[in-house]
């Protein structure tokens, strides 16, 4: 019998990692420079904070990590080498980037369902809604934790806490 893959850890950028809402810098988070591609190619240069513990962290989970935030691939070039965390694959949003929808799920979630492929995930982000909790609970097979990070305050301790207990009910290797 083929070992089971780990569960899928969609993991947000700004909010989660980038607590753009903090006043003040919170503890063991700095200040960073970064860019990204914007229209028409232009570089758009910007600023947050990151903690380089979280990519440790994040990988002892005992998931497979993908990014799941509008920087899609250019996350792999300004946030994952200040975590030091490995090139991961990412959630091509292609033309559903910041698409409204009537019924007020998030533009993020059928792509994330699409991605998942009928496995296990965690969804860390900032924005997620109880409409994207119904339609998660409604179209999608596997267990899903759809988990909310407070963007003033970015992942913290209980944070990886709720992820840990998620990976560890799922059989994962977490923590092992």
């Amino acid at each position: 019998m083929p070992t089971p893959r780990p569960p899928l850890l969609f993991l947000d950028v700004d909010g989660p990692l980038n607590p753009y809402a903090a006043h003040r810098t919170p503890v063991g988070y700095t200040a960073r420079r970064f860019g990204r591609t914007g229209p028409a190619g232009r570089h758009l240069p910007g600023q947050g904070r990151l903690n380089p513990g979280h990519g440790p962290r994040l990988m002892a989970l005992g998931c497979e990590l993908c990014w799941a935030t509008a920087w899609m691939d250019e996350a792999n070039t300004w946030i994952g080498p200040e975590l030091g965390l490995p090139r991961l694959p990412y959630v091509d949003f292609g033309g559903g980037l910041f698409a409204e929808r009537p019924d007020g799920v998030h533009w993020k979630t059928a792509a994330l369902l699409a991605h998942a492929a009928g496995r296990p995930f965690v969804w860390v982000d900032d924005e997620q809604t109880e409409a994207d909790h119904a339609y998660v609970a409604a179209r999608h097979p596997a267990p899903a934790l759809l988990h909310h990070v407070d963007p003033r305050r970015g992942l913290a301790d209980a944070d990886f806490a709720a992820l840990a207990s998620f990976a560890a009910s799922l059989g994962s290797t977490a923590n092992r």
